[in-house]
């Protein structure tokens, strides 16, 4: 693998709208995707880790979820960002980041931005909204 790759629920508004603060405003060369438009088989992920928190995949083939990927991928920006990665790596912080990333998992569709799908998990938003995200064409 040549790049880095930071993968997200895109059928989550609220991750959707976090990824695109990713895409504007951390600069780094890592491929931001949501995991519906990623080679799950490729990058070493399942859906399963997908739908439970963000996914790291490094260029070296490292892996980490949750805060620990967000850590990774703040680690390849500025001197900024990567020092706001380095605070997240620290083991007081990491361990109490834990508990906040799944609170925050739980209650996305709660949050500015999220929709009640967010709250759904993937099998139950493509009965209801279909694969791509929208509700099926009526007579479909």
């Amino acid at each position: 693998m040549e790049r880095s790759t930071f993968v997200y629920d895109g059928d989550c508004a609220f991750c959707t709208r976090c990824a695109e603060f990713i895409e504007r405003r951390i600069p780094t060369e890592v491929t931001v995707v949501p995991w519906q438009f990623a080679d799950l088989d490729a990058l070493g992920l399942t859906v399963a880790e997908c739908e439970e928190a963000v996914q790291w995949v490094g260029a070296d083939g490292s892996r980490a979820a949750g805060p620990d990927a967000i850590a990774r991928l703040l680690g390849t920006s500025n001197a900024g960002w990567r020092a706001g990665g380095g605070l997240l790596r620290l083991p007081p912080v990491r361990v109490a980041a834990w508990p906040v990333y799944r609170w925050v998992a739980r209650n996305r569709h709660r949050l500015p931005g999220g929709t009640a799908a967010c709250a759904l998990p993937q099998e139950a938003r493509e009965r209801l909204y279909g694969p791509t995200g929208r509700p099926p064409a009526a007579g479909a």
